[in-house]
């Protein structure tokens, strides 16, 4: 794990999610809250997964050391995935736009140290783990790559012709 592989997965991350939502934001409320098949049965559902994903990781990585990113941002406590953390396509519209931008203000304070040192940290279930810092970030990364495709399933679900996972199409 490197500092510039996590630097361009961190811009990366940022732009395709920025595509993505081009796609998202004009989806109406009906579309928006389809029902489909899956664990995550709506694109508004599987967008809310991501986002309190994303939220609680970075709150999680702040425990390693302190960070400025954290400084002046509501990311207090970690948020529950019990509740909608997202009202509307425009709620995750604004609030997608700012965790990216925290994403990329965190892995600009990374060094190399800190991704060789273990974090020890709580799932949302309270279950201790130990697990490398740099691997976690790289998760964290993975996961929404993971979800950004099933988003793209389920907008050709809704007849909605899109392509946002082409790494070329970004850098």
């Amino acid at each position: 794990m490197s500092l510039d592989m996590l630097r361009f997965l961190g811009n990366y991350n940022s732009k395709i999610n920025q595509k993505m939502n081009e796609y998202i934001k004009k989806l109406s409320e009906e579309e928006w809250n389809t029902q489909f098949s899956g664990y995550f049965n709506s694109i508004q559902a599987i967008s809310n997964h991501i986002y309190t994903c994303d939220y609680n990781w970075l709150k999680r990585f702040s425990l390693l050391r302190k960070f400025h990113f954290i400084e002046n941002t509501n990311i207090q406590e970690g948020l529950s995935f019990k509740i909608n953390n997202i009202d509307s396509v425009a709620d995750y519209m604004n609030k997608r736009d700012w965790l990216d931008n925290k994403i990329i203000e965190f892995i600009e304070e990374l060094n190399e140290e800190d991704l060789k040192k273990d974090l020890l940290y709580q799932d949302s279930s309270g279950i201790e783990y130990v697990r490398n810092f740099g691997l976690l970030v790289l998760h964290m990364f993975n996961h929404e790559t993971h979800h950004r495709g099933v988003i793209s399933h389920l907008l050709e679900e809704l007849k909605i012709d899109n392509d946002f996972s082409n790494i070329y199409d970004i850098i």
